[in-house]
């Protein structure tokens, strides 16, 4: 693939040397996800993937601030507010087109990520072979704070973080700093960030991508904080019921359980009752399965209403105050959550055809 640049710039691809670099260029916008972006990542993977000049992809965001903050949701938002939920899963459907490629390239896929990493950056990373961790890295599932549940194949990572972490995190939408994600394995390095620019030159060379990232590697940054509650988070998650889940953080002695449960009750209880159910349901399944089953539930999140509640509260009003539907965990039933899980009528997800190189 010739330099180039996608419309607008939103994202930047270029060869360089044995790298084909990808930047995500909405600096103004944390550089968050648009379908431009998502079919400019796409031609330029199918491309590269039967190029023998280029070696391994390396992803990077612009601006110092996030790799990438999530998918445009506002613009998801009013486009369901409109009537326009087809358009809105057109996005979706070609992001976790795109996830999946990205988990099974045929090529080392670098993704050097400092700052925010959250909803759609998180696709674009996590799902890669290398994961390289700033000590700004901030790797948030916000989602169920807006309606909505974490995507992008949490489904598949998120059950597979040793004990209950995974399911901590898709309840609390907490964030997880760079001592987190190399002690989850979500981060296959860590480095300063000061050297991501010396690294990503040394990784256009010919130069193995792991023996450089080794190179670079540092393992003494900043240290982890949520995984050192590890035995207290199995303790509390075990459960197969976001209600028995409270229940244990509240009589737990550990007053760091009281913040835990203030925070689960302010989310969702429709989407807390999926995403526990997505933790649950994925330890059994492959990626391609994670993701069909994430684009069965996007397909009936967007024609229901908590996602926009949360939106607006979070988003456009910013009163954070949700009006959630139903509004209590007990009203969530358990035909309801399994309706987000069935089979679609029509139009399920279908995996790209397999890249070779």
């Amino acid at each position: 693939m010739n330099d180039q640049t996608i419309p607008d710039n939103e994202v930047l691809i270029e060869r360089r040397g044995s790298a084909g670099l990808i930047t995500l260029n909405r600096p103004q916008a944390l550089n968050a996800l648009t379908l431009t972006m998502v079919r400019g990542m796409r031609r330029a993977l199918d491309a590269w993937a039967t190029d023998p000049a280029v070696t391994r992809v390396v992803v990077a965001g612009a601006g110092g601030k996030a790799f990438c903050a999530g998918g445009d949701i506002r613009v998801l938002h009013d486009l369901g507010k409109a009537g326009r939920q087809d358009e809105a899963l057109q996005f979706w459907r070609e992001e976790y087109e795109l996830n999946v490629l990205i988990k099974r390239y045929p090529k080392p896929y670098v993704a050097l990520v400092d700052g925010i990493v959250m909803g759609g950056g998180v696709g674009v990373s996590i799902n890669g072979s290398h994961v390289v961790a700033g000590e700004r890295f901030t790797f948030a599932m916000p989602e169920v704070g807006i309606g909505f549940f974490p995507d992008v194949g949490g489904t598949y990572f998120l059950p597979r973080i040793p004990g209950e972490i995974g399911a901590y995190f898709a309840l609390t939408g907490d964030r997880m700093k760079q001592g987190d994600a190399l002690s989850t394995g979500l981060a296959t390095h860590a480095m300063a960030s000061a050297r991501f620019a010396e690294v990503l030159e040394a990784l256009t060379g010919r130069e193995t991508v792991d023996h450089t990232l080794e190179a670079f590697a540092d393992v003494s940054m900043v240290p982890a904080t949520v995984t050192g509650h590890r035995a207290t988070v199995d303790a509390c998650f075990r459960f197969d019921a976001v209600e028995e889940i409270i229940a244990a953080l509240d009589a737990s002695a550990d007053p760091w359980c009281a913040d835990v449960a203030k925070t689960i009750r302010t989310k969702s209880p429709t989407s807390l009752k999926i995403a526990l159910a997505q933790v649950r349901a994925g330890k059994s399944l492959d990626f391609e399965d994670a993701m069909r089953t994430e684009f069965r539930i996007v397909s009936r999140i967007c024609r229901g209403h908590d996602f926009y509640e949360g939106v607006r509260a979070v988003i456009i009003d910013k009163d954070n105050v949700p009006r959630w539907n139903p509004a209590t965990l007990a009203e969530v039933t358990p035909d309801a959550v399994a309706a987000h899980f069935a089979p679609l009528p029509d139009g399920e997800l279908v995996a790209p055809a397999r890249a070779r190189a």
